[in-house]
């Protein structure tokens, strides 16, 4: 790209401007052939969004916590799938690397992603363990020198032949959290496979897929952080991760609420005013709530509670205010290839992905329990 952005504002705007010239008028494209289109994905190398939150020393083009929301917000509202890929890249794929890793691995794993050269991927979940990471079935073993990965994972967004994925595995599933450890992994490592695309409800086009690891040989190097930290390396991720799919919902929430204020326009009957009117109250309560989980993670305060907070309130906004718009829209609302109706598929993955809504509660309950004065952020 040419001149970095000097701001958060100069970030938004020039995503604002890349949404619109690059993004949106292949939106619907992307949605139904379920695929990105390469020059796309030259044009994201090119733009500078991937080095986002990295500093220059390592390849990146530095920003902020705000910079990095606004860039994804305004990409969601052109097309969640372009957002998502960006989201996981930065937030937890590329973040722990630069909060873990060592300047070697920052060299040898960050640069690359930084620079566009390779995405990020992050593969925790597994296809009989969703929320209990404790119960990792992954395996890892030592050998001289590294280490060796055998084990399967479901549901990894930015699977693609040139990721670069944070994966995590025990040593022994007894052991429970303390037998995790993290490891960066390249997707075209011998005995690491890919499995095709999932058909999913929305995010068309974003590689959302099973890989497999049979025997996959890494070297000590590439382990990050100690043994027996994996779990806080993952959970201290998906907590800055879920800031990002917050950003990214509220992002298409916005969207989704210019559809309905079309609709009612065109309606102009008083059930669908009374939407409209709701549908703004939710947008602006979303839009706080990730405000504030930005302030508290930029602050330095612990920003959990936070974090919880805004993806919750915000995955369930987009999905009521894009809900409200395809009925606002009538039969035109649910034809293939209206943007009310792809607006509505994409929502409803938001209270899924990085932590369901069940999960959020159950950290919310869980911080609120342990802070009975409610004073903690």
């Amino acid at each position: 790209m040419g001149s970095v952005p000097a701001d958060a504002d100069g970030w938004r705007a020039a995503a604002r401007a890349f949404a619109e010239e690059r993004v949106a008028p292949l939106a619907e494209e992307i949605d139904r052939l379920d695929r990105m289109p390469e020059p796309l994905l030259r044009a994201l190398v090119e733009s500078g969004f991937l080095g986002l939150g990295t500093p220059p020393a390592w390849g990146g083009v530095g920003g902020d916590d705000r910079a990095i929301a606004g860039v994804l917000e305004e990409l969601a509202r052109a097309s969640a799938t372009v957002a998502v890929r960006v989201a996981v890249h930065l937030s937890v794929a590329a973040a722990p690397i630069l909060r873990f890793g060592t300047d070697a691995q920052r060299e040898r794993f960050l640069r690359p992603l930084a620079t566009g050269r390779r995405f990020g991927a992050f593969a925790l979940t597994e296809p009989d363990v969703g929320s209990d990471t404790a119960r990792l079935r992954t395996r890892y073993v030592a050998t001289d020198g590294g280490y060796r990965l055998t084990g399967r994972k479901m549901f990894i967004s930015n699977a693609v032949p040139d990721a670069t994925v944070l994966v995590f595995a025990t040593r022994d599933p007894a052991l429970g959290h303390r037998g995790i450890a993290a490891f960066v992994v390249p997707a075209d490592a011998p005995g690491f496979s890919i499995a095709p695309p999932l058909d999913k409800l929305g995010l068309k086009g974003s590689e959302t897929t099973e890989i497999v690891l049979e025997d996959v040989a890494v070297d000590a190097a590439s382990r990050l952080g100690a043994e027996g930290e994996g779990l806080r390396i993952a959970l201290g991720s998906l907590a800055g991760g879920r800031i990002g799919i917050a950003a990214c919902a509220l992002g298409v929430a916005e969207a989704a609420f210019e559809e309905l204020r079309r609709a009612v326009l065109a309606a102009d009957r008083d059930g669908s005013r009374i939407d409209l009117a709701r549908s703004f109250a939710e947008l602006e309560s979303a839009r706080a709530l990730v405000d504030r989980a930005i302030a508290q993670r930029e602050s330095g305060a612990p920003y959990v509670r936070a974090a919880s907070v805004a993806k919750l309130v915000a995955s369930q906004a987009a999905v009521r205010i894009a809900g409200r718009g395809v009925d606002a829209a009538g039969p035109l609302g649910v034809r293939s290839g209206a943007a009310a109706e792809r607006l509505l598929r994409d929502a409803r993955v938001f209270p899924i992905v990085e932590g369901t809504t069940e999960i959020q509660e159950m950290i919310l309950a869980r911080e609120l329990l342990a802070d009975p004065d409610g004073r903690h952020p």
